[in-house]
């Protein structure tokens, strides 16, 4: 398991804005990602080091962002101003995920503006959901990946996170301590309430500075 993305929402309204924003102080352009028919959702993304990638992602105006999980994870933090919404940790066999929390992943399919169709198998979201803190699980089906679309300048130097840090490894398991050699995860423990977790701030190296985005 590594990871795969970082999850940034903003209302439909204002995606440009912020995608412009971010795209800026990582010095890194980011294209249309398309729409997530099955979602209500549509993104735009950004290249990253290491294989990975960020994501600007906002809901539209669509019924599955009242039924769909990742719909509404992402219209719930619209709604309360936008910003850091999860981390994603990429797996090669998600079956094992879907034996640990007793559900099947969703498949997610979207279509990029020159027609290239991604595919992919995600779980965990409901637990985002619920938990901010919680990053979810996906699996790559189709070959191309966002990371390869576009130039990379920047990669992620650590995620702070308000959260469990108990709570947090039994849910990552030993992908939890794979992943901290490579990055820098700040959990804050603390008696805060449930709906005050989540990523708070993450720090990018641009041309060996350090760049970060709250």
């Amino acid at each position: 398991m590594r990871l795969d993305h970082v999850s940034y929402v903003a209302s439909h309204d204002q995606i440009s804005d912020v995608v412009n924003r971010i795209g800026s102080q990582i010095g890194t352009a980011f294209i249309d990602g398309g729409i997530h028919p099955k979602f209500g959702t549509r993104n735009f993304t950004a290249p990253l080091l290491n294989g990975q990638y960020i994501e600007v992602v906002c809901p539209m105006d669509h019924p599955a962002t009242e039924s769909a999980p990742f719909g509404k994870v992402v219209k719930k933090k619209s709604e309360s101003g936008g910003g850091w919404l999860a981390w994603v940790i990429a797996t090669s066999d998600i079956s094992k995920i879907e034996g640990k929390v007793g559900r099947e992943a969703v498949v997610g399919v979207r279509k990029l503006p020159n027609s290239t169709e991604l595919k992919w198998k995600q779980l965990g979201v409901l637990a985002n959901l619920n938990n901010p803190s919680m990053p979810f699980f996906i699996e790559w089906i189709s070959g191309d990946h966002p990371s390869k679309s576009g130039v990379a300048v920047s990669d992620i130097k650590s995620i702070h996170i308000s959260g469990s840090k108990k709570i947090l490894q039994e849910w990552v398991g030993k992908a939890h301590s794979d992943m901290l050699s490579k990055i820098e995860y700040n959990l804050l423990d603390s008696n805060i309430e449930s709906n005050a977790f989540g990523i708070t701030k993450i720090d990018f190296i641009y041309n060996n500075k350090k760049v970060t985005i709250e």
